[in-house]
């Protein structure tokens, strides 16, 4: 059974993944909307820059997160002189990089939306003299709604199921950065088994129910085109 630190976990898990999910709706709309509308030259290098968190090893991403954000580091450094200190080993730092590595599993569903609807509807919208703003929200947004559900729930889906970023910019402090694939090791480097066998056939049933949501429900194909 699952023991008071496993709940612990569970608990601090889905509040990142929540918190992350909403901040990478928050930044991945607009970065998804342009990637689509955009002919600037800097869209290729945009694009990869998304994606690289998919080719990535995570250590590799936590590793360099690391650096940037700790004492020595461009952002420590700024969030130092703010008075925020730096953002390693911290819930907000667990956040950061949350969004950072999950951030791929929002913005190309919400391209792949957004480049499905076409110019004919933007069009209808500029004859009746709606503005950018009004023709995006009352547009753009109902035509593209599998897309921003089909973001949201793999967004979240994979932010709950991240290990290597989240040990290495997080680490695993009880009731602050440990979380739930964090434990899992834990449990697995103690021999515990049983324990390790609670989380993890947990998150595969959560999985597993999420593929099937989207295959059954959504009809979405989970498969690499998702992506591009």
């Amino acid at each position: 059974m699952l023991n008071a630190a496993d709940i612990d976990t569970l608990w601090l898990t889905f509040k990142v993944a929540s918190i992350a999910t909403v901040l990478m709706l928050l930044v991945g709309t607009p970065l998804a909307w342009w990637l689509v509308r955009s002919q600037s030259r800097w869209k290729g290098i945009c694009n990869a820059l998304v994606a690289l968190p998919l080719v990535l090893p995570p250590s590799v991403l936590g590793f360099y997160l690391l650096i940037l954000m700790g004492p020595q580091g461009v952002v420590g450094r700024i969030t130092t002189e703010l008075g925020l200190g730096t953002l390693p080993f911290t819930f907000a730092g667990l956040i950061v990089a949350s969004v950072l590595y999950s951030l791929p599993f929002v913005v190309q569903p919400l391209q792949a939306a957004f480049a499905a609807i076409g110019e004919r509807p933007l069009e209808a919208a500029a004859t009746l003299r709606a503005s950018p703003v009004d023709t995006f929200f009352s547009v753009v947004v109902p035509l593209a709604r599998h897309g921003f559900l089909t973001a949201t729930i793999l967004g979240f889906a994979h932010t709950v199921g991240e290990f290597g970023v989240v040990l290495m910019v997080g680490g695993n402090i009880p009731d602050k950065t440990r979380v739930v694939s964090v434990q899992i090791y834990n449990h697995v480097e103690a021999l515990e088994y049983e324990q390790a066998h609670w989380l993890a056939g947990g998150l595969l049933l959560f999985s597993f129910t999420i593929l099937l949501f989207m295959y059954g429900v959504l009809k979405t194909p989970v498969t690499s085109q998702s992506f591009k």
